[in-house]
């Protein structure tokens, strides 16, 4: 796209917004599965669809150049709790934008416990603190 956002970015995005990141990339590459269910409530497809359209309002604003293009909420997401009590904050963006792009998210805001990781080195070289196999035998 034009704003050079990828699918990683949209789906860390959301968790700022309260939503478990989709599966990204499957089964077609650089696309989300978005997977409601029946259980889902109106009210909580209404909640998701207002984040999806707030996001890619953010996503305008990239094109435009209101936000920048490598500093924005989409590729500094998902937003800890940590990040933005910090007395330092160098983003271009505010913390209010970070943290509460929706109104509803000021009574019922879920905090991400860490930032955006390598997701890819994660995969690779996955580190398990299991007790050893004959520990359940």
């Amino acid at each position: 796209s034009s704003a050079k956002i990828e699918v990683e970015d949209v789906a860390k995005r959301l968790m700022d917004y309260g939503f478990h990141a989709p599966t990204m990339s499957f089964p077609v590459p650089g696309t989300l599965m978005i997977e409601p269910t029946e259980s889902e409530s109106k009210e909580e497809l209404d909640r998701f669809c207002d984040a999806l359209i707030s996001i890619r309002e953010e996503i305008r604003q990239i094109e435009n150049g209101t936000l920048d293009e490598t500093d924005n909420p989409l590729k500094n997401s998902p937003h800890t709790a940590e990040s933005v009590i910090s007395e330092k904050w160098n983003h271009q963006y505010s913390r209010e934008l970070a943290i509460f792009p929706l109104p509803y998210l000021r009574n019922n805001k879920f905090w991400p416990s860490v930032g955006r990781v390598d997701n890819v080195y994660g995969d690779r070289n996955l580190v398990c603190s299991c007790p050893p196999m004959e520990s359940y035998q």
